[in-house]
C-alpha cells in the first residue's frame, strides 16, 4: 500500500488579488490543484512527468487568518477613458453599486458619456466634482 501524497496549501497573489492554492501532489504531472476551491490541471513548462520532486521548492503551508471572516475586496480605481468635463455624479462614498451601473457622466467632444461600474462593489471614494476638468487616465473614484 502506497502512502497518500501530502497536500500542499499556499497563497498566491496575482494582480493584487489573493488566491488559496491547494496542490494535491507535487510529483504529479500535470499538477492537480484547487484555486479558491475550483479544481484545475496545471502543466509547468520544463517539468517532466518522470522527474519526481522536480518543482524547485515546496510552498509553505498557507494558514488562513483566524481573526478575519472574509478577505477584504481589492480596491479598484475607475479612471477617465478620455479628457473631458465631469457631469452629474450619480454616486457617493459608501454607495453599493452593480456591474454596469452609471457612476457619473463625462462630457467630451460635446458628447455625454456614461462612466459605468466595472464590477459590483462599494464606492470608497469619489475624487471628482461636477464641472471638473479631467485628463485621460485620471482616477475618478475607487471601488472596493
Amino acid at each position: 500500500m502506497t502512502a497518500k501524497p501530502t497536500q500542499h496549501n499556499t497563497k498566491v497573489i496575482v494582480d493584487g488579488r489573493a488566491y488559496v492554492v491547494e496542490i494535491e501532489d507535487l510529483n504529479e504531472v500535470p499538477l492537480h490543484v484547487a484555486v479558491n476551491g475550483v479544481r484545475h490541471e496545471v502543466v509547468v513548462e520544463g517539468i517532466e512527468a518522470s522527474s519526481p520532486g522536480s518543482l524547485p521548492r515546496t510552498p509553505a503551508p498557507y494558514q488562513a487568518p483566524t481573526h478575519l471572516s472574509a478577505p477584504a475586496a481589492p480596491v479598484e480605481d475607475v479612471r477617465s477613458p478620455m479628457p473631458g468635463t465631469i457631469l452629474d455624479i450619480a454616486v457617493a462614498s459608501g454607495d453599493r453599486v452593480c456591474l454596469g451601473q452609471t457612476l457619473c457622466y463625462l462630457e467630451a467632444m460635446k458628447m455625454k458619456n456614461a462612466i459605468r461600474a466595472p464590477r459590483d462593489g462599494v464606492v470608497t471614494a469619489v475624487l471628482v466634482e461636477d464641472s471638473q476638468l479631467v485628463t485621460h487616465g485620471e482616477v475618478l473614484l475607487t471601488l472596493e
